[in-house]
């Protein structure tokens, strides 16, 4: 509301100031420090409120060191993290823009969610929360829109890198041929019928063109010229794209785009489920899941901006993602959130974020990965989550499985998540956490890597 507010005076009024707000470092800056105050600020007033009202999470003796101290640390601190996205979010950013319109609900969507899950565990004293059926509907559900809106709207359009490479040498030499073909005295006498800048200063907004050139070149841009498809990015391969719709079967001849689009459904319902488990799993320590979290969120926030640079996307060789500027100021958010989050929920906790706050990370992380058409870079950006929850999936299954061919069910670790094995081991959660935030930070440089390892 801000930026348009001020975008609106600038027109009328000639606003001092108005400028700054159609920089996006500016308003990404602006964003992360609006949301590091507010949790600074707001969080603490938040923590005393769910204090007050007894909102504490009902702590179990597992056995682990110090688990017992954390009794009466309110929960439910997921409301901090909702809060200091979607205000800064509604008053920075482009709220003409379906990329910010789809984060904002995907934010709201699990976090409604998780706070169904925490408001039964606190008040309904119901150990179990929502039952898992009903987060698994909320999930898909979730997933559909997503890709639903992927495919219907005329926003969301992609350019491989091939394309854009392509792109980028034709505009060159174009530029190049305008500029012979106007003579030294033409330049000097009038130097505004030169060929004009083809990216701000920024290098996200297209310049136009001066009318004597426009009926040469068209609706020019790349964006003009990107279309909607179902590929995506893959790691390690030379021309890094993926088409879903090559894993249908060819007997479905013009009908192959559709079924790759029902498939790209399917796999975004997996991935948004998964990684929001996955975080879920992963918030069971002492600013843990906060601190994975930021690293991941700033990597993303890195990959989105190159995409949606036409300059990088072309030198880099990857999908370009027209207008997809606005998901880097969402992103800055996130991260101002989750800092001033992690103020208050380092070691030893004040406040734990419950479901309210680690399903919808876990969402916003899917999400965003599948809006810039990186996820399956998942496995790796999110390693963290993925090791967690593949510990408890081996818990499990291994458990199941010696149960019913010995009588008695063993275990591989002595307790998952894979956090509590260690914890379980005797080693400080502090020191736990850390390594843990170190991995993370590895996972999220071999992640920028594969850019450019192929």
């Amino acid at each position: 509301m801000l930026y348009h507010l001020i975008s609106y005076l600038g027109k009328l009024y000639n606003f001092p100031g108005e400028r700054l707000f159609t920089y996006l470092s500016f308003r990404a800056g602006m964003g992360l420090l609006l949301a590091l105050v507010m949790g600074l600020v707001f969080g603490k007033r938040i923590i005393r409120m769910l204090q007050r009202r007894l909102i504490g999470e009902e702590i179990r003796d597992l056995g682990l060191e110090g688990q017992l101290q954390k009794r009466g640390t309110p929960t439910m601190g997921g409301i901090i993290i909702l809060l200091c996205i979607l205000v800064p979010t509604l008053l920075l950013a482009d709220l003409t823009s379906t990329y910010t319109w789809l984060m904002i609900v995907s934010t709201l969507w699990l976090g409604v969610l998780g706070f169904l899950d925490d408001y039964i565990k606190v008040f309904k004293k119901n150990k179990a929360g929502l039952q898992g059926k009903f987060k698994i509907v909320g999930q898909v559900g979730l997933g559909i829109i997503v890709s639903l809106t992927l495919f219907l709207s005329d926003s969301f359009v992609t350019m491989p890198g091939t394309e854009v490479q392509l792109f980028n040498h034709r505009l060159a030499d174009f530029q190049t041929s305008l500029q012979n073909n106007i003579s030294e005295p033409e330049k000097i006498m009038h130097p505004k019928s030169s060929p004009q800048p083809l990216l701000s200063e920024d290098g996200f907004e297209h310049a136009a063109l001066p009318a004597a050139y426009a009926s040469e070149w068209g609706s020019w841009g790349a964006a003009a010229v990107a279309q909607k498809s179902t590929k995506t990015t893959i790691p390690f391969f030379k021309n890094n794209e993926f088409e879903y719709a090559v894993l249908a079967p060819a007997f479905l001849g013009g009908y192959r785009e559709l079924a790759g689009w029902i498939i790209f459904m399917l796999v975004t319902i997996f991935i948004i489920t998964a990684v929001s488990n996955g975080a879920n799993l992963t918030d069971g320590m002492d600013g843990l899941v906060s601190g994975v979290s930021i690293t991941t969120c700033v990597t993303l926030s890195i990959l989105a901006y190159l995409s949606s640079n036409v300059i990088y996307a072309g030198y880099l060789n990857i999908m370009y993602i027209p207008n997809s500027a606005e998901m880097v100021i969402f992103m800055a958010i996130v991260i101002g959130s989750l800092i001033g989050f992690l103020w208050y929920n380092s070691y030893p906790a004040q406040v734990f974020m419950g479901d309210t706050g680690s399903l919808a990370l876990g969402g916003i992380i899917a999400v965003y990965a599948i809006i810039i058409r990186k996820e399956l870079l998942i496995p790796i950006l999110c390693g963290v989550f993925f090791v967690e929850s593949l510990s408890v999936l081996i818990q499990v299954s291994y458990f199941k499985y010696t149960k019913r061919k010995r009588g008695q069910g063993q275990r591989v670790f002595l307790m998952a998540p894979l956090h509590h094995h260690y914890q379980k081991k005797g080693m400080p959660e502090a020191k736990i956490v850390t390594r843990f935030w170190i991995m993370a930070a590895m996972l999220a440089v071999a992640t920028v890597l594969t850019l450019k390892v192929r």
